[in-house]
């Protein structure tokens, strides 16, 4: 889970070592940035950053949990809400807990006022009432979902309100349009083991421009931006127990891992390094360049030259004509992964849900059906079997 929301986040916090934390999102830890650097080189078309942080004695996790981190919008993004509407700030709301706070902090940390979604136009509709503008009502209702949808595709509430000002009259009814700003869970990308007292995240900056506007990811252009060392951050643990290193420290793991999806397998490498364990490992790390976008380049070499990677494939997107990605990779060893497999290793993948994981998912049946010699539903039934005996295991979003 590199960056994404909890639908429903637990209000309990659970470390790793299976014992609850005081911390929660309700009562988030305020913890202290200590390192925020570059990860991405000069050339790269992506800007992702490497954080540390601190975390107080007894707040434990594992490799496979995720830190929450709960975002707060720029003040200036906060500003030009407030003007559209008409307000000042220093109205008084009650927030989702009946706490009643002021409304620049309700437009801070407690509303999504990014990332506009279709059910907020339908609701901003319902407060105009029987005054509702022509062009609004040209995106409500079944028959203009489409329209709906092309119209919130990149704006957010400030382009809303906009274009279609003086409905909000009360500071209290953007509760009604807006949805809850919630926590934002990243794969931790470190070792306690090897760190004790930190955690460390990775993070793609996710910054574009739509309509006119330069636009940024809430929770990764305030890392960006204004997360700097010595700042602070309010984070939680939250324990994934879907998405573990094997019991058996001697069992080969497989790890694919494009892009920011490499923070669980870091953390996998670095615990096993630490501990010592015997276990054989493979790393497919891709991105768009070699030369801009390989993380962590240095540490994931000398993991191999000392024998703790026992192998490492890199699939650059850009380096040649023909844009090659981890399944390539994957396909091209696919005598070797079914080897693998025969000796009981488990299977790991983080990143993309909608196209990576499902193409690596493709190449892993096909080289289990060509080294059973079988058909396809011999192979899905192979996997199966690797997912009850939790060696499939995916962190995909």
């Amino acid at each position: 889970m590199s960056e994404t929301t909890l639908a429903t986040p637990a209000e309990t916090a659970t470390t790793g070592k299976g014992h609850a934390s005081k911390y929660t999102r309700n009562q988030p830890y305020q913890s202290k940035v200590l390192v925020n650097r570059l990860l991405t080189g000069p050339e790269s078309e992506k800007e992702t950053i490497h954080v540390e942080m601190e975390l107080e004695e007894g707040m434990n996790y594992v490799p496979g949990d995720a830190l929450g981190v709960i975002p707060t919008y720029r003040a200036e993004a906060v500003d030009a809400v407030l003007k559209a509407l008409g307000f000042n700030g220093t109205e008084r709301v009650l927030d989702h807990n009946k706490v009643e706070i002021s409304f620049r902090e309700a437009l801070t940390s407690r509303l999504t006022i990014g990332k506009l979604a279709r059910g907020a136009v339908n609701q901003y509709a319902k407060l105009a009432g029987d005054n509702v503008p022509e062009g609004l009502k040209a995106l409500l209702g079944p028959d203009n979902k489409a329209a709906a949808e092309d119209y919130v595709w990149g704006r957010e509430l400030i382009d809303l309100v906009t274009d279609f000002p003086g409905v909000i009259k009360q500071p209290q009814d953007l509760f009604e349009v807006l949805q809850r700003l919630t926590p934002r869970m990243y794969s931790i990308a470190s070792s306690e083991a090897a760190h004790p007292g930190q955690v460390q995240l990775t993070v793609r900056v996710v910054r574009y421009n739509t309509h006119g506007q330069e636009r940024q990811g809430v929770t990764s252009g305030m890392l960006g931006e204004r997360a700097q060392a010595a700042a602070t951050l309010p984070v939680f643990l939250h324990e994934n127990n879907n998405f573990r290193l094997p019991e058996d420290t001697n069992a080969p793991v497989i790890m694919i891992g494009p892009g920011t999806g490499i923070a669980p397998f870091r953390a996998f490498l670095e615990h096993r390094q630490t501990l010592g364990q015997k276990g054989d490992n493979w790393l497919v790390f891709g991105d768009q360049r070699e030369v801009s976008d390989f993380l962590y380049k240095d540490q994931f070499l000398a993991m191999q030259a000392s024998g703790l990677l026992t192998k490492l494939q890199t699939a650059f997107s850009r380096d040649q004509a023909k844009k090659i990605y981890v399944q390539d990779r994957l396909r091209e060893a696919s005598a070797e992964l079914f080897a693998w497999l025969e000796r009981g290793a488990y299977f790991y993948v983080c990143g993309d849900a909608s196209r990576m994981a499902k193409d690596v998912e493709l190449v892993l049946l096909d080289s289990i059906a060509t080294g059973l010699k079988g058909t396809p539903e011999q192979a899905a039934e192979y996997l199966t079997g690797m997912k009850k005996q939790k060696r499939y295991q995916r962190d995909v979003y």
